[in-house]
């Protein structure tokens, strides 16, 4: 491959679009995962015209063997990806009394364990070459909890934890781990841009190991 790879897991028309518009620009190729490939062709496609290459693939991010055999199939088509972002979230309106357990844990595995599972693919590789980007998209719920969004809520603080987490284990290795934390609703034309947005992960994705910070507030 003559471009790194910027892998996105949980890929739709959203702060995902922009993403990938701002990595494509910074000069790497598009590895991008999502459920409905129907959808993910159409989204890619969008981004051909505009003269990226991408490269997608399908899998459910809740599901841990379709996800690992996902980046199996980027590692064995394209190579290890340089940059990773996670987006995938589900949202359940729910209050907390009326949440079944189950749906909280199939919910969890989609907005924290896909995210976990995802870094895993990626960091023996980024070990290895000493560098790497690990991006998660986090959410307001996770500083500010609402309860009929109680299952999200979880999730986006369950995943800020992941990221600080990461980010303490690895970045010995020069393995950037961040989280961009969205404060608001994401809508094109306004302060929640999708491409005004992206310029953060671009922004933690640019900063040298000395300066690596693990989260920009986005509000």
């Amino acid at each position: 491959m003559s471009q790194p790879i910027c892998a996105i897991a949980g890929f739709g028309a959203g702060v995902s679009m922009g993403v990938a518009r701002a990595f494509a620009k910074e000069g790497y190729s598009l590895a991008l995962i999502a459920r409905n490939l129907e959808k993910l062709e159409a989204n890619a496609e969008e981004l051909r015209q505009l003269g990226y290459t991408v490269h997608t693939f399908a899998a459910d991010a809740g599901n841990e063997d379709a996800l690992v055999g996902a980046f199996a199939d980027i590692r064995s088509q394209l190579t290890d990806p340089e940059v990773l972002i996670y987006n995938a979230a589900v949202m359940t309106m729910t209050k907390p009394s009326e949440l079944a357990s189950e749906k909280l844990i199939a919910d969890f595995n989609v907005n924290v364990v896909g995210g976990l599972v995802a870094a895993q693919q990626v960091i023996p590789a980024m070990k290895a070459h000493g560098k790497g980007t690990i991006l998660f998209t986090g959410g307001g719920l996770a500083l500010y909890p609402f309860s009929d969004l109680v299952s999200l809520a979880i999730g986006k603080s369950g995943m800020r934890s992941l990221a600080f987490c990461l980010a303490q284990e690895l970045k010995d290795f020069g393995i950037h781990v961040g989280t961009v934390t969205i404060c608001g609703t994401v809508e094109v034309g306004t302060h929640f841009d999708p491409d005004a947005i992206a310029e953060s992960y671009v922004y933690l994705h640019r900063q040298p190991p000395q300066t690596f910070e693990v989260e920009v507030i986005y509000k």
